[in-house]
């Protein structure tokens, strides 16, 4: 009797004489006239099917029915006269393909030996039974090779480096239930995402990635060019300014999820590619926007988890249901630091209290430093979903002002296990104040700041023609897919940019 299983670890001269191996059976396939590779196979049903219909078949029992299944194999046995295969389809589902002398005959059977390998895609025709053991089977009448695989698949009983699960996802997905599971979880909470904004009559739209002035985040652009215009190009931050244009058009519910890109630094919650949702409401606030964004959270998780206490792959449950703390950024850095800090504190008082904690702040401002310094108080004590409330004017130059609070504006961060999983504003409407803002910015930029945003003219012409009060809001999806599944951001893409 012969079992496959590859080792923990092949060095590159193993794998390059498995190759050369795998590629000789390859010819010799088509020497003999037979396909490594056919475009179609007589397949009737998916093994998921089988499992749904004969999983609870009695031990040793034969149904009658014949079939024609394919997956990939996984697990490999060959004895005398009688020959396994666990044969594995992309959800993970698997059934057992038995090939005997007595069904297929001798020369099937050798070539069977010769031919197949771990990690094959194969064809078998049957009927449906169950082995002495109970495991569901196909009792193969005729097989043959579906796809010939010339590498070897990793060893399945072992865990993949986390390298390897992240620059060869596809090894990922055959060996890992739980990256398979990632993928399917990403998939249910957006389109619960997308069910949840149709309940409340939004559209979805589409705007540009290719941007000739970037805006709508503070952020550092990728930066590229046309040939066709001849001109330079940005790839686009965030969405934010298109989207506003359509409500000035009218469209005056809106969202979009498309990807987003940042030429910034990559970590455990950061990716320079990634996948945003913004959302635009006219007439509403950031009050509004705020209790969408909890029923739009919540509902991916019951879409996901089927509850609002959602179980992360260490097994750690976390609720996601109530309502969410609502919690004032200058009051809660007042009461952490024992400082009372408000929009009137002055800069040298905040350069001092930053300078005693360790705290560096680039390019600083009143803003820069409120929010360096509320990060390092509070930030780390907010497990449980919460919305951080009215941020300074300085560094949220979209937003509208708070009313009969000077030097705040209405914006939230909703954070999430430490972490800003989302944001929201009462958008700012006002085209005149808006250019005010802007201009304050370009001189950021003249000083340095990477992430300043630019006067952006044809934006404001949009304003001029009336923009109506809104609230907004935006959440990355990748981010989204961390708070439910509590795993980090390079695990929920499901093809991360590596270096």
């Amino acid at each position: 009797m012969t079992e496959q299983n590859t080792p923990l670890e092949l060095t590159g001269e193993e794998i390059a004489e498995q190759k050369a191996v795998r590629l000789a059976k390859r010819e010799r396939l088509l020497a003999e006239g037979d396909e490594a590779y056919p475009v179609r196979l007589p397949i009737t049903a998916t093994i998921p099917e089988l499992r749904a219909r004969y999983g609870e078949l009695e031990a040793d029992a034969a149904t009658g029915v014949e079939v024609g299944v394919a997956g990939r194999v996984v697990h490999l046995r060959n004895t005398g006269k009688l020959c396994f295969a666990a044969l594995q389809s992309g959800d993970g589902s698997r059934i057992q393909a038995m090939v005997s002398l007595a069904e297929v005959g001798e020369e099937s059977l050798q070539r069977w030996k010769e031919l197949v390998d771990l990690g094959d895609h194969l064809f078998v025709r049957g009927e449906v039974i169950s082995s002495r053991r109970g495991e569901l089977s196909i009792l193969a009448k005729e097989w043959r090779i579906a796809a010939k695989a010339i590498l070897p698949l990793p060893n399945l009983h072992s865990e993949l480096s986390e390298e390897t699960r992240v620059r060869q996802r596809y090894l990922d997905l055959i060996v890992r239930e739980q990256a398979r599971n990632t993928v399917v979880a990403r998939a249910k909470a957006v389109a619960s995402l997308r069910a949840t904004f149709a309940s409340h009559d939004f559209l979805e739209v589409e705007t540009p990635m290719l941007q000739t002035m970037h805006g709508g985040a503070a952020a550092r652009p990728f930066v590229t060019h046309s040939n066709a215009f001849d001109t330079e190009l940005f790839l686009r931050i965030a969405p934010e300014l298109f989207l506003k244009r359509a409500a000035v058009g009218g469209i005056d519910r809106v969202f979009e999820i498309n990807r987003n890109f940042r030429n910034e630094g990559a970590d455990s919650t950061h990716s320079p590619e990634f996948a945003m949702l913004e959302a635009y409401q006219a007439y509403g606030d950031y009050h509004t926007i705020a209790d969408l964004t909890q029923e739009l959270i919540q509902n991916a998780a019951v879409a996901v988890s089927g509850s609002h206490v959602v179980t992360w792959a260490d097994g750690t449950e976390f609720d996601l249901g109530g309502d969410w703390a609502r919690l004032s950024m200058y009051e809660s850095l007042s009461e952490r630091s024992g400082i009372r800090i408000t929009p009137e504190t002055p800069l040298a008082e905040l350069a001092a209290l930053a300078a005693r904690e360790g705290v560096e702040v680039k390019l600083p401002t009143h803003g820069k430093y409120v929010e360096e310094l509320w990060e390092h108080f509070v930030k780390g004590e907010l497990e449980h979903p919460t919305f951080v409330m009215d941020f300074p004017v300085d560094t949220s130059p979209l937003v509208r002002d708070k009313p009969g609070a000077p030097g705040i504006v209405e914006k939230w961060d909703l954070y999430v296990r430490g972490f800003e999983l989302a944001t929201g504003y009462s958008e700012l409407v006002d085209p005149v104040i808006q250019r005010e803002r802007f201009i304050e910015q370009a001189k950021l930029a003249d000083r340095g700041d990477d992430e300043a945003m630019r006067l952006d003219e044809e934006f404001l012409r949009a304003m001029e023609h009336g923009m109506p009060p809104m609230g907004g809001m935006g959440m990355g999806i990748d981010r989204l897919l961390m708070a439910i599944t509590g795993l980090g951001i390079r695990e929920t893409i499901l093809f991360p940019l590596v270096k």
